[in-house]
């Protein structure tokens, strides 16, 4: 379910595309930075209020040094090529740079999405500057995860550990490690800024409690792991809110519970699925729910008989505070689930059930 869209953040991958050898980029020749994916790159990150207080941030952990020797092994450069049809037709090669983790020791890698959309072939360059080529094992845009399969040696291979992302809290220290602009190796560091940010996914769906944090992130380093103090991946670094296109201290991760979740998923062969209503909506003008403008054609939504200008204030009983909140919580179901939708119309309350479908790609 998507929602309203309000300011612009960039994704991360850097794009360069190439006609006829030749570099079509910014001046200068520093190139184009964006996605990868089709249509327009710029997504959304809203504010979503949380009850109650934020915890206090941790204040052990490890020196930047140490988290960064503990961890750069780990840490790789994903190198993409895909092609591309040019404005005066043909074809024509466009290459790619991000980051990206080890996961496991059988050669999986973690990156975004939006790193190998529409790749035709993949290489992975480790921390002894050797290059092996890659397979994209599956993806999924709603999440802008991405698991690669790569032919290398055990010798190269040094898996990170996911830390658990729910028990992050703001203030905590934090290393982004990746390759912005190509440098590979960079590391930065941080704070955890704010938690429980909604970021759009390059599918147009919301991504649930990204991590923000003012560590340096920039063009590259999407797909990089966002350690804590311990060194375990609390985050994947995939988007940055900045007016000048590069870091202006405001960058974002999806949380480390939902790598797990998909890498698993896509590794083990199968598809990841999301729960779908199908409808639009905004904040209620009163305060309080979600009110629906818009309800897709052949969606559960429509065949349950929701409106446009239905105002839904609670799913199985469950205040729905604003369009964020209804958002959260049907993200937080499961494709098939019976949800019962408490709908306000023309001033009368209705109780609508509604059997959520699969998010459509």
């Amino acid at each position: 379910m998507p929602i309203v869209k309000a300011r612009p953040t960039s994704l991360l991958s850097l794009t360069a595309a190439v006609v006829a050898g030749a570099l079509i980029g910014a001046g200068g020749g520093v190139g184009t930075y964006a996605a990868l994916s089709s249509g327009d790159t710029k997504t959304v990150v809203r504010q979503v209020t949380v009850g109650g207080s934020q915890p206090a941030a941790s204040t052990s952990g490890l020196s930047v040094n140490s988290i960064y020797k503990l961890a750069y092994r780990g840490v790789v450069e994903v190198k993409v090529n895909s092609q591309s049809t040019g404005a005066f037709g043909g074809s024509q090669s466009q290459s790619a740079e991000g980051s990206g983790f080890v996961y496991d020791t059988s050669g999986h890698v973690i990156t975004n999405q939006h790193v190998v959309a529409g790749a035709t072939s993949v290489r992975v360059t480790f921390w002894n500057g050797k290059t092996y080529t890659a397979s994209v094992v599956g993806t999924d845009s709603s999440t802008d995860l991405a698991v690669l399969d790569v032919n290398a040696p055990s010798s190269a291979l040094f898996p990170l550990t996911l830390g658990d992302s729910s028990k992050v809290q703001v203030g905590d220290n934090v290393v982004a490690i990746g390759a912005p602009f190509g440098l590979a190796e960079t590391v930065t560091a941080g704070i955890v800024s704010a938690l429980h940010r909604q970021i759009t996914s390059p599918n147009n769906f919301s991504i649930d409690d990204s991590i923000q944090t003012d560590a340096a992130i920039n063009h590259g380093n999407s797909g990089g792991p966002l350690l804590d103090a311990q060194g375990h991946v609390i985050g994947v670094n995939a988007q940055i809110e900045s007016d000048s296109g590069g870091n202006d201290g405001v960058g974002f991760a999806i949380p480390s519970d939902a790598v797990k979740s998909v890498a698993n998923t896509l590794i083990a062969g199968q598809t990841v699925q999301h729960a779908y209503l199908g409808v639009q909506v905004g904040d209620s003008s009163s305060g309080t729910g979600a009110q629906v403008t818009t309800v897709k054609a052949d969606t559960p939504a429509s065949k349950a008989g929701l409106k446009a200008g239905d105002v839904i204030t609670a799913i199985n009983g469950a205040t729905v505070a604003n369009a964020d909140d209804l958002t959260a919580k049907i993200n937080a179901h499961k494709p098939n689930q019976k949800v019962a939708l408490t709908v306000t119309r023309s001033g009368k309350s209705l109780s609508i059930d509604v059997t959520l479908g699969v998010r459509p790609s």
